[in-house]
């Protein structure tokens, strides 16, 4: 069967299932094992093959065909079996269904379809459940139990945090007490990011935002002035950085994207970047680029070209790859381009426990460059044992073995988990020293099955999934269209659509047949009582050429603080509320078909009505934008 499947591919389809490494062209390393002979067919330029797999998705996806109903939509099962005739590559990827039906099973059990995620899982489910960690038994009376059931438990799972004190420059520089699991773990995320010791020095944050707020409170802004982002979506990480560089004297600028495909505006970061005073025999640094891979919201790939071209320019050069798929630092090449700094997150546990950390990675050659200043942030890793000893001796209150909770990122409370999230340390693990955790911390062995199932994936058979399952995703979405109007989308999807070397991730807006858009929060809260986590973000640094300034009074809308978690903030930002899904290497057909089957529940008019009523009815809270 694989052999006829192939045949059945055309030249450029057989290219995306061997991939590349830049995400947009066959690459001659992947094929150079591979002879020609004098019946190959030439290989065809990398435009031809985007060109080709746009038009074969095209013509594939539900031809000549608009659904106008939910109740007519084609059965899952249907779907997938013209889904596996476009893409037949992405049988290729069935090892991926294995590790997730192995390692992964509560997806299948919960029926939850993750696609709010974002960075990479360092550990796996069946881990989780067969770890040999201690569980610490709570009596209390504020978790009532029912006689038949045992006492709840306290699951410590892989690893807690302690902040550390101190600054930025002297942690990078000289590092300081570290357990020996923290230092494995230290390296094995840098062998899987391919980062060298010898270049970088690295320490671990609390999360993104603590990471890009300790490089803007440290970087030199009073002699280098500038900071330069390209996001096309509003960024809590990017704001608190923008806000302490401002502090610190920066004039801050940022990138700007066109409507209405909100393709990067060359031009326009061009001469922002490019230093006007190249006559200049010694080169003055003109601050800090920073420059994310792709968008996270839209999933716009960018260049790699503008790295080079700010280094070249004497910008020092920060990348943001929280967003990248997980094999996706392979095809950036750090032997080729060497940033300043680089941010990167990690969770513990895909569709579990989104409690984790971030890496900041700073050049050796760079850190001498930065203020010694007070900085916050910095965290150091526990390993679960120690925690365990930390609850054992204290007394068990409440407050105590909830704080601790919040540690281990869960509490279990009978058959519920509810995922805690607190940022704060609490004053028991205030007191850990990690000088006392090494002491006690001998031979560990850490498994990080997550990063390992990825790296026996490899990056071509994750990004082509990824590419396949995105691209039919949008496409069906596009295929929706309100009955008994003159072709009114349900959906609009803003940035790249049917597009080979897009990411995997998707901005859009659902709405009504009147065409009026329906909140992006109602709809999350709407996916999320059927089992889909969805996010919702705000795209801002829209430009619109003249003959689009009518339709700009029409979309554009200013900033909902209280709806975006800014609630009594002064902002004056403008720009476009969207419904946000990515996807992640564990994402299957099931995923994107249950999403697309949700979306096409609002083509029935009164769709949010029966859901306002359903949910009153239920005596629940009702929300606001109900």
């Amino acid at each position: 069967m694989k052999e006829e499947s192939k045949k059945m591919q055309s030249p450029c389809l057989e290219e995306v299932s061997q991939g590349c490494l830049h995400g947009c062209c066959p690459s001659p390393f992947l094929n150079q094992h591979e002879p020609q002979t004098k019946a190959s067919k030439p290989r065809n330029s990398s435009a031809a093959c985007r060109r080709d797999f746009a038009s074969k998705t095209t013509s594939s996806i539900f031809p000549n065909t608009q659904f106008t109903n939910h109740e007519s939509l084609p059965s899952m099962q249907d779907s997938f079996t013209e889904f596996t005739k476009a893409y037949p590559q992405y049988s290729d990827t069935y090892r991926v269904d294995q590790i997730r039906s192995r390692e992964y099973y509560h997806l299948s059990f919960s029926d939850h379809t993750c696609l709010d995620y974002l960075g990479i899982g360092l550990f796996s489910y069946s881990q989780l459940q067969k770890q040999e960690c201690p569980k610490y038994r709570i009596a209390s009376s504020s978790f009532p139990v029912p006689p038949e059931s045992p006492p709840p438990v306290l699951d410590i799972p892989f690893f807690g945090v302690s902040y550390k004190p101190g600054n930025l420059k002297t942690q990078l520089l000289h590092g300081g007490v570290a357990s020996e699991f923290e230092s494995v773990i230290r390296k094995r995320i840098t062998s899987f990011l391919n980062v060298s010791e010898n270049d970088y020095s690295m320490v671990f944050t609390a999360n993104k935002t603590s990471a890009f707020k300790l490089v803007a409170e440290s970087y030199p802004f009073q002699s280098n002035r500038k900071l330069l982002t390209v996001y096309d979506y509003e960024s809590e990480a990017i704001e608190a950085m923008s806000n302490s560089s401002e502090k610190n004297g920066a004039k801050v600028m940022s990138a700007e994207f066109s409507w209405p495909r909100l393709r990067l505006q060359s031009s326009k970061l061009r001469n922002m970047l490019v230093s006007k005073e190249k006559k200049k025999k010694k080169k003055k640094r003109r601050g800090l680029f920073v420059f994310p891979l792709h968008s996270r919201m839209t999933g716009a790939r960018y260049p790699y070209l503008w790295m080079s071209i700010a280094e070249e320019n004497g910008w020092h050069v920060l990348i943001d790859s929280c967003a990248l798929g997980p094999k996706d630092m392979d095809s950036f090449g750090l032997s080729l381009f060497r940033p300043d700094f680089l941010i990167c997150s990690f969770y513990k546990v895909f569709g579990e426990n989104p409690s984790g950390f971030a890496c900041l990675f700073a050049k050796k050659s760079t850190i001498p460059v930065l203020e010694t200043s007070s900085t916050s942030g910095i965290i150091g890793l526990i390993p679960p044992q120690k925690l365990f000893r930390a609850v054992t001796e204290s007394p068990g209150t409440d407050t105590e073995v909830e704080n601790l909770a919040s540690q281990s990122g869960r509490i279990e409370k009978g058959k519920t988990t509810y995922e805690i999230q607190h940022a704060e340390i609490v004053e028991k693990l205030k007191g850990i020293e990690m000088s006392e955790v090494s002491e006690s911390d001998k031979s560990i062995e850490m498994e990080c099955r997550g990063l390992d199932e990825v790296d026996s994936l490899g990056l071509v058979t994750i990004s082509s999934r990824a590419r396949c399952l995105i691209n039919w995703l949008v496409s069906a979405l596009l295929k929706l269209q309100h009955p008994n109007t003159n072709g009114t989308p349900l959906v609009r999807i803003y940035g790249p659509k049917v597009k080979f070397d897009r990411g995997p991730a998707i901005a859009f807006n659902v709405f009504d047949w009147k065409g009026e858009k329906i909140e992006p929060v109602l709809v999350q809260k709407l996916a999320d009582r059927s089992n889909i986590s969805l996010s919702y973000g705000f795209l801002h640094h829209i430009w619109f050429a003249d003959k689009y300034q009518e339709e700009k009074e029409k979309v554009i809308e200013r900033r909902n603080n209280e709806a975006d978690g800014n609630k009594g903030k002064d902002k004056s930002g403008m720009g476009i509320a969207v419904v946000t899904a990515a996807l992640g290497f564990l994402a299957n057909f099931q995923d994107i078909y249950k999403l697309w089957a949700f979306i096409a529940q609002f083509l029935d008019a009164d769709f949010v009505e029966k859901e306002r009523w359903r949910y009153t009815s239920l005596n629940q809270k009702t929300i606001e934008v109900l």
